[in-house]
C-alpha cells in the first residue's frame, strides 16, 4: 500500500465489503507503516493509546486476513505475525523473513538475496510460498 492515508484505507475496506471502523483504519495504518510483520501484541501496543482493546485488535486482524488485506505468518516460534497482503504492490508481495533465535525479532529480507522459484520433486510440483531464515541479528 503506497498511500496509507485514512481515505485510501477506507476505500480499500469498502472495496472488500468491510465497514471502515476507526479500529480497522488504525490497524491497517500501523501495519502499512511497519517495515516488518507485527504480532498481535505489537499491534495492540501501538493502538492502546487510541483506546482499541486487545480483543478488537485480534478480531480485526483475523477479519482483515479473511478479506485478503493482510497475510498471517507463523515463523516457527508459535507467534502469528501480520503484514499487508496487497498483491499489486511489490513491497507487499510474499517475501522471505529472518527470525533472530536470540531476541525473536523479525526482519523482511529483500528477495534479491534469495531466489524463490517453483521446482519439482519426484512427481510433485512445489511452489515456494514462504521462506524463513533463522540466525543471530547484529544486536545479539
Amino acid at each position: 500500500m503506497n498511500d496509507s492515508s485514512p481515505a485510501v484505507i477506507k476505500t480499500l475496506l469498502k472495496q472488500v465489503g468491510m465497514r471502515a471502523t476507526p479500529a480497522r483504519i488504525a490497524t491497517l495504518t500501523v501495519l502499512s507503516q511497519s517495515s516488518k510483520p507485527l504480532s498481535h501484541a505489537e499491534v495492540s501496543a501501538e493502538l492502546e493509546n487510541l483506546g482499541v482493546d486487545k480483543t478488537t485488535v485480534y478480531r480485526n486482524l483475523n477479519d482483515l486476513v479473511g478479506a485478503n488485506l493482510l497475510r498471517r505468518a507463523e515463523l516457527g516460534d508459535h507467534i502469528w505475525r501480520f503484514e499487508l497482503a496487497n498483491h499489486h504492490d511489490e513491497a507487499c508481495s510474499p517475501h522471505p523473513h529472518f527470525l533472530c533465535i536470540d531476541c525473536g525479532d523479525v526482519f523482511c529480507i529483500d528477495e534479491k538475496y534469495l531466489q524463490t522459484t517453483d521446482f519439482q520433486l519426484e512427481n510433485k510440483n512445489v511452489t515456494v510460498k514462504e521462506i524463513l531464515v533463522r540466525g543471530h541479528c547484529n544486536d545479539c
